[in-house]
């Protein structure tokens, strides 16, 4: 996969895409991010990539050329995506993540800045995404988080591919707790059934924990499956 991040701070991501599984996965080109700056296309001498907003109003707003000019001098893989990383757009997901793994070869993330960009700069766009209800100085941020969460996904990336289907998320429950060496640390001991050697019954610890980790901390994934459970059973109908 190909992942192609305009920015005005490249610098951003120079540490953390060397970092972690992330670093090892582009080291070995499971996917190669391609950084672009839009200053680099202006045409004046003070290389301004924003003006005043038209109709008045606080603050800055960037400009189109430079981000056309940046996008446009992009090769155009068969499968691609022109994603702009907004507090408007579809929220980040497991269920994104995995589709952008899944059924692109190119990610094009354009990150805003200021107020925001010229509405124009929406054409070259083909999806909005957020990383939460919230507001960022920049989309550098959550274009780092699309580029860990989708890159972690492709085949290679992680050692063991069976891991990726037991974390929080992936059956729409939180994650079980975790444990390991040592059995016990000052007063708190790793749960017997997990030291038992009994995979039939730490599977059922396991399953009875995401149930309640979720009930806990996060019911309205629990409402949520409900929701689907009872859309799956009204989709069968009774065969008439």
């Amino acid at each position: 996969m190909r992942i192609d991040i305009i920015t005005l701070f490249p610098d951003f991501f120079t540490t953390p895409l060397q970092s972690s599984l992330l670093g090892k996965a582009l080291d070995n080109q499971i996917a190669a991010v391609n950084l672009v700056n839009p200053r680099d296309f202006t045409t004046d001498k003070h290389r301004r990539v924003d003006d005043e907003p038209y109709g008045g109003g606080v603050g800055m707003v960037m400009k189109p050329e430079p981000l056309f000019a940046a996008v446009e001098s992009l090769p155009i893989l068969p499968r691609r995506e022109v994603i702009f990383l907004s507090p408007q757009g579809q929220p980040m997901n497991r269920n994104l993540f995995w589709e952008f793994a899944q059924n692109f070869d190119q990610l094009v993330l354009i990150c805003g800045h200021y107020e925001g960009i010229d509405e124009r700069v929406m054409n070259l766009v083909t999806r909005e995404v957020s990383l939460g209800d919230f507001v960022l100085t920049g989309g550098e941020i959550p274009a780092l988080a699309l580029v860990d969460g989708v890159v972690r996904l492709l085949p290679g990336t992680v050692g063991k591919p069976e891991s990726l289907e037991a974390e929080s998320f992936e059956d729409g429950l939180l994650d079980y707790p975790h444990y390991t060496r040592p059995a016990q640390f000052r007063d708190w001991k790793v749960p017997d059934v997990l030291l038992s050697g009994h995979h039939g019954k730490i599977e059922q610890w396991r399953k009875a924990q995401q149930l309640q980790r979720t009930r806990d901390r996060r019911p309205d994934l629990l409402q949520n499956l409900d929701n689907l459970s009872v859309k799956d059973d009204n989709s069968k109908g009774d065969g008439l």
